[in-house]
């Protein structure tokens, strides 16, 4: 997957964050309380009391070449009302539009309008003082519709862009950290404004050319899970609940959820045609540790995948289970770090008949190094 596809499928999990809550049916109460992500109503509507907005900015730190251009995409969903079992329903309909900025010709002003909604993208780009070069981006996004308020939120979401988001790239030159800039780029990215919308990398934790610029904070380089089959709406919660919960529906509830709106009727559908081995891969992954190094020393002895170790767990502040597992002989698989740089060992038990299957789907029991007893003789 190119940096771009990456970029906007993690946009389309922001672009449909809370889309549609579990049961998935227009009459739920959840669901009659919605776009809650970067909602840019119309001016007339717009107020700081009520945390209702107009406008996004973002601005983030940029080391661009000559004739840099820039190119800039907003996504956004607009709602389109109908009826679902006599309740209205505002249904997503996606919407995406390109600009093409030269460096060289900013700032500028790019007016856009889908039906009756308005708008206007700005950006501009400002170099940076001292020797290191760089330069400061800044883009605003406003919703220009004129819309004669009535005070109701349902009317003003219905001429508002939804989950408004962008994906910033350039041709040459790359963008900057703003988690972990170098040391010579963090008073400007300290002296950096966001309202609304916050610039991470993709493809990258360091420099890239392509950013997001999303309404909800994320780190640098997110990425959607691979064991995810498909959308849940509720990136807060676990698929594999979700998708139990979602087999628990009667026939009933499947009919309301899949008339309310097509994207439900797609996950009732997956679900009710999931096989086994899919939801299996629901149960999770471990990606906090990650193999580091061949081995680690304990008591003078090289431990290593292979090596066979007698289980001494500390049983205070760890899982009660460990009690069982004192004395027990185990044969070692991996040798991890964690984000701390602190090392573990993950184990399957020698005398499970079932060592060499949860080896395979890579579950395993995790100890420090002072949880073992090296069998080996120390060199």
């Amino acid at each position: 997957m190119n940096v771009l596809d990456q970029a906007r499928a993690v946009g389309d999990a922001v672009l449909y964050e809370g889309y549609l809550l579990y049961p998935y049916r227009a009459s739920a109460r959840k669901n009659r309380v919605r776009w809650q992500w970067g909602v840019l109503v119309p001016p007339s509507y717009a107020s700081a009391e009520i945390g209702e907005h107009a406008s996004a900015r973002v601005e983030c730190v940029l080391e661009p070449l000559e004739r840099t251009i820039l190119r800039v995409k907003l996504r956004f969903l607009r709602a389109r009302t109908r009826l679902v079992d006599e309740t209205a329903w505002d249904e997503g309909v996606e919407q995406e539009i390109d600009f093409e900025l030269p460096l060289s010709e900013l700032p500028v002003e790019k007016p856009f309008h889908v039906d009756e909604l308005t708008g206007v993208l700005t950006a501009r780009v400002d170099p940076l003082d001292g020797p290191f070069g760089g330069a400061r981006l800044r883009v605003d996004v406003h919703n220009t519709t004129s819309w004669p308020s009535d005070g109701v939120r349902e009317h003003a979401l219905r001429h508002a862009l939804l989950a408004a988001h962008l994906v910033l790239s350039v041709d040459t030159g790359h963008f900057l950290s703003m988690l972990d800039p170098p040391e010579w780029a963090k008073p400007a990215v300290e002296a950096c404004r966001q309202e609304r919308l916050w610039p991470v990398l993709i493809g990258d934790t360091s420099r890239s050319t392509v950013v997001l610029a999303s309404p909800i904070i994320l780190y640098d380089d997110p990425a959607i899970a691979p064991e995810s089959p498909g959308d849940l709406f509720d990136g807060t919660e676990i698929d594999e609940i979700l998708t139990l919960r979602t087999m628990t529906l009667t026939d009933e509830e499947k009919r309301e959820a899949r008339a309310t709106d097509p994207r439900a009727a797609a996950i009732v559908d997956r679900v009710d045609a999931m096989p086994p081995e899919l939801l299996e891969r629901l149960h999770g992954a471990v990606r906090s540790v990650r193999p580091v190094k061949p081995s680690v020393v304990v008591a003078g002895v090289r431990v290593a995948e292979g090596s066979r170790v007698r289980l001494r767990p500390n049983l205070r502040g760890t899982d009660a289970q460990d009690m069982f597992l004192v004395g027990k002989t185990a044969t070692v698989r991996v040798v991890l770090s964690d984000v701390d740089g602190v090392s573990y060992l993950a184990v399957t038990l020698d005398d499970d008949p079932a060592a060499d299957l949860q080896h395979a789907h890579g579950r395993y029991r995790y100890f420090s190094p002072d949880e073992i007893e090296p069998l080996e003789v120390a060199e």
